[in-house]
């Protein structure tokens, strides 16, 4: 699930591939904005098609001509991040 809240994005529970697709369709929708803050924190679960989930709406927000920027990614996502070595791809703040 994401939810809107203080100007971004949160998504919440597990990001695996049992909803990534949903998870990836609600998130194109909410990308309305020239620049999207994508909130992990609350993210309680992720697999490999997390990785992939954060590339596509990247990759729809540059083609939109919008930005996105991950926020609190935690340490296991970001060895998954750093094993696929797709850091260039996700623009993230800490």
């Amino acid at each position: 699930m994401i939810r809107r809240e203080d100007g971004r994005l949160v998504v919440e529970g597990a990001i695996t591939l049992v909803n990534v697709t949903a998870l990836l369709a609600e998130g194109l929708g909410m990308i309305d904005r020239d620049c999207v803050q994508i909130d992990l924190a609350e993210v309680t679960e992720a697999d490999s098609s997390a990785v992939a989930l954060l590339i596509e709406w990247a990759r729809a927000a540059r083609r939109a001509g919008r930005r996105i920027v991950y926020l609190n990614l935690d340490n296991s996502l970001r060895s998954l991040v750093s094993l696929y070595d797709v850091g260039e791809l996700l623009p993230q703040r800490h």
